[in-house]
This record gives C-alpha cells, structure tokens and sequence, in this order.
C-alpha cells in the first residue's frame, strides 16, 4: 500500500493557532502517565502542534488517574485536565502488523518534526528509528524510559526494566538523600517530580535535536532515563564520592555545609526557611537576632560543616530555632527581609491561590474543559517571555475529538475510509 510515500507534508500548523516560539513545529505523542505528556505539553504551550495517539475506547489512563473530576456522567482526571490542554486528541491502535494502522502511523511521522514515545516496547510494534528515519530524515525521535534504551548503552535487562516516578527517584540515587538521618526511612517528593524532571531534560534534547535537523536536515534520537535525570540533579553527590570517598546521607531540613539554611516552626505554627550563604549574608543574619557577630563569626559558627557542627555552631542554630519560635511567620518574615535576609514561608496551595503576587504575575488561568464541557482555573505558565509568550488555546480534549480532523486535513483521508478504519476498530 504505502500510501504514506504519496502524501505531501502539509506544514504547521494545520490545527491550531499561531503562537510562541515553536509554531511551526508538529510533535507526535504517543505516551502516557507522566513524563512523555507532560514534555508535550511544554512545547504544545510555546506553540508547537501537538497529536497525542490514544487507543480507541480506552484512551490514556491518565485520564482516570486519581483525584477525579466528576460532573454528572462526566470525568476525568485533575492531573488531565492541567497536563492534557493544548493537545489534538487521535484514536489509532498503534501496530504496524495492521496496515491501515501503518499507512496511517508512518503518514503522521512524515508531517511530524519530533516523536515522543515512553512506550519501550515500541519495536514488539514494528515501530524502529530505522524505518521512521526513512520515512522522514529530519525526524527527532524522543524516547522516555526508566532506566534507557540499549541503544545508547547499558545492560540490556536493565533498560527493559519498567518503572514508575519513584522507581526513578529510588535507583537514580535522590531517594537515598531526601528525607531525614536514620532510624527514618528514605523519603519520594510528594508529586512525580523525578516525571517533571525526565520531561524537561526531554523538551531541550528535542529542541537541541530540532535546531540541528532544521540546521542540516538530519533527525536523530534522544534518550531520557528517569534514573539519568535523577542523578543528572543531585549537585555534587558523585564528584564527593569519586574525590572524596563520602556517600552523601539524608541531613532532614538543615543544610551540612554552611548555615543558617534550615526549617524552623514558628509561633502560629507555621515553618518558616532561612538560607543565608556567604560571610555578608551570614552577618545580616546575626544582625537580625541581635547577637555578636565577633563571638559568633562566619568561620567559627556558620561558614563551613565543622563550624555549624561546633558547640558555637549548635548554639547559634539552638538561639535561631528559638527565635523563630517567639514570632509569627509572617512578622519573622518581614523583620528578616527589612535586613536582606533570605527567607520564606512553607505555602499551602490555598495561600497561593489567594497570592496577590501569584495573581499578578497571572499564575491561575481559565480555559474551556472539553471534557467537563465547562470554565476551569489552573496553573499557568513557566517561563514567561516577552515576545513570544505562552498561551492555552484550548483544554483537554474529549478522547478522538480530533481524530477524523488529522486523517482529513494532514492525511487526506475521506470520510468513507475514516468510517472503514472505526468499524475495523483501527481508530
């Protein structure tokens, strides 16, 4: 058949407006609950055409991951309907043992810049780099894995293994660090952060690869392993290991190497951070509690890990928890910060709703839920430019809501071979 061979490449966008600084490109997204989507989204907010390929009937899981929304006979994820916006929504049961599903697979690559896949078992489909290279040289491919794809090296059961955002937080080592000393275990951040991570070391590959192909019209691929993008940010971890000997271990809130930089709760029973790195803003710091900075120098009491661990040290961290204890979050925060002290309160997601300062820098945004069929609020965008900013110009969309649109408009299809490809169960 090989029908995908006689299309023309129809250029974005075809589908959406135009806007930020990815219009122009067109991303596949064949991927689901957290990384791959949510690089997706990234680009899908700068500009860029996203088409995320969901299975017929069932769609993405993500849609029904807990909490739920539900309206009527109506829901859908919290997490969907924040991560989801900007994205045309394709049904295709993805196996290139299927003709149809081919022709229409390798059709969507040809129009596509960039492929994002957290799939790993992409090649049980018949989908290598090989034939999507062929079908379109200047192609990025994305793959997001847990532990790689072999491809690139490693041990080939391993890159096999499946995982799941704390699986990544645990064996790519931030696990081992978060979190307090023992007898406590340790501790995964709340949210997929290990996820969030993956997904934007994956966005700059891509827009790495992007400019090269655009530059010299040669795809590649990119491959992001959960673990790789946990270890990729835990400092200096492997250069105290390798040159030092040391494993680096849990310390809780307090930071090892210089204070104050620790977590202290107040009188209304709030918590309150205070960070205060290097000699001047060490001094400010001793200013504020009222002390002497002759007795309780940077090099005797703060500026290094044998001098916060030194009986003027504990002293001078024993005089600040008490301090701060005295006084109400937001009074010890103001005083602090009059006398350029760094510091901040530990925020509930309320108290940032009702954020002036997150209201004025236009943090929560509306948009139309196509699910829900109604006005929801969400966080907004990150980072702002000047220029060529940010927008949503649509919500999450319904399961295939744009399905017949893409086979017509980017691949030609008609309606009589659309109704064909849903009664074969194709899309």
């Amino acid at each position: 058949m090989e029908r995908w061979k006689e299309i023309e490449r129809i250029p974005a966008p075809a589908l959406v407006p135009t806007y930020g600084p990815l219009t122009g490109m067109r991303v596949l997204m064949t991927g689901s609950i957290v990384a791959a989507p949510f690089c997706a989204s990234l680009l899908g907010e700068y500009g860029a055409e996203v088409i995320h390929i969901e299975r017929p009937k069932a769609g993405d899981p993500y849609r029904e991951q807990a909490p739920v929304i539900k309206r009527g006979d109506k829901r859908v994820s919290a997490g969907w309907i924040q991560e989801a916006r900007n994205k045309l929504s394709l049904t295709l049961e993805i196996n290139l043992k299927i003709p149809e599903s081919r022709e229409i697979f390798l059709s969507l690559i040809k129009n596509c810049d960039v492929w994002v896949e957290n799939m790993v078992w992409t090649e049980k489909l018949g989908i290598t780099e090989k034939i999507l290279l062929e079908v379109n040289p200047k192609l990025v491919i994305a793959h997001i894995s847990g532990f790689g794809r072999p491809q690139f090296g490693g041990i080939l059961s391993e890159c096999d293994r499946p995982s799941y955002d704390p699986i990544g937080q645990a064996e790519g080592g931030y696990m081992f660090v978060n979190g307090f000393p023992e007898p406590s275990p340790p501790s995964h951040a709340a949210t997929f952060i290990n996820d969030y991570l993956t997904a934007m070391f994956a966005a700059n590959g891509i827009l790495m690869a992007y400019i090269h192909a655009q530059k010299t019209g040669q795809g590649q691929a990119v491959d992001v392993a959960q673990i790789e993008a946990m270890s990729k940010v835990l400092n200096d971890t492997f250069v105290q290991y390798f040159l030092l000997g040391r494993i680096r271990e849990r310390k809780g809130n307090k930071v090892a190497i210089f204070q104050p930089g620790n977590l202290f709760k107040t009188k209304d029973n709030k918590y309150l951070y205070i960070g205060a790195y290097g000699p001047a803003v060490y001094g400010r710091f001793v200013k504020a509690l009222g002390l002497d900075l002759n007795k309780y120098s940077h090099e005797a009491a703060g500026g290094s890990v044998e001098a916060i661990n030194s009986e003027l040290g504990l002293e001078l961290n024993q005089i600040a928890t008490e301090w701060v204890a005295a006084r109400d979050a937001e009074k010890a925060k103001e005083y602090l910060l009059s006398l350029k002290v760094p510091c901040g309160i530990v925020r509930t997601s309320a108290e940032l709703a009702a954020s002036e300062h997150y209201q004025k820098r236009g943090n929560f945004i509306q948009y139309f839920d196509e699910t829900l069929e109604e006005n929801v609020k969400a966080f907004g965008f990150c980072p702002k430019m000047s220029e060529t900013p940010a927008q949503v110009w649509r919500g999450a969309p319904k399961i295939g809501q744009d399905t017949d649109k893409i086979l017509h408009t980017l691949l030609g299809y008609s309606e009589s071979e659309i109704a064909v490809f849903k009664e074969k169960g194709i899309i």
